[in-house]
């Protein structure tokens, strides 16, 4: 062999060795990433399940209750700030998703008034429309938690994945940023109480 071609050969091997960390690298975040963008779509899809089951139980208490407009309208009003913010959860920033709990979390304290108002109508005890949403609004509520428990465990493998070295340099020339964990504000993780004693006297 000649000694000329020794050092073509070398510079193959680790120009070689070098496409193949960048593509592995590359394929390996898209695919973590894609597990993040899942795991927030079913994030959102909890969150949207409750604001559509709040819209039916304010339809319902209006229908079955003499109720305080300042409390439903607080209701409401929660619910259009909740619905009004989205991610693009490729982007996420931690200020995205700090104002995406303090919404969710505006509308949760606004439905734990909802609730609580709720006892002093008794007869709302015989609707069982009612009855069927404070069963499905609880069972959301566990929905959610588990949503974001699971995109805090897609999160963890893309972090470890672009934060480590060397891949780390890689991460800065592609564009793959680290993502924010879900990190509840502090009484959002708290389900609401949808326990009633509809024989309480006042």
């Amino acid at each position: 062999m000649k000694k000329w071609l020794i050092p073509l050969i070398i510079i193959g091997v680790i120009a070689f060795g070098l496409y193949q960390w960048v593509v592995g690298f590359n394929n390996t975040a898209v695919r973590l990433n894609e597990n993040v963008s899942e795991s927030w779509g079913n994030v959102e899809t909890a969150y949207q399940r409750r604001n559509d089951l709040i819209g039916n139980l304010v339809k319902t208490v209006q229908g079955a209750a003499d109720y305080e407009k300042e409390t439903l309208t607080s209701v409401i009003e929660a619910r259009a700030k909740a619905t009004s913010v989205n991610i693009d959860p490729s982007n996420i920033t931690p200020e995205q998703l700090a104002k995406f709990n303090e919404v969710q979390g505006g509308l949760s304290g606004a439905l734990k008034s909802l609730l609580v108002t709720v006892e002093r109508y008794p007869d709302l005890k015989a609707n069982q429309n009612f009855l069927k949403l404070q069963d499905e609004l609880a069972s959301t509520e566990n929905q959610i938690l588990t949503a974001r428990t699971r995109y805090n465990e897609a999160i963890k493998p893309f972090n470890n994945h672009v934060k480590t070295f060397p891949n780390s340099i890689l991460a800065g020339f592609l564009n793959f940023d680290g993502k924010p964990y879900f990190d509840a504000e502090a009484g959002a993780d708290q389900v609401p109480d949808v326990e009633f004693d509809f024989g309480k006297k006042e």
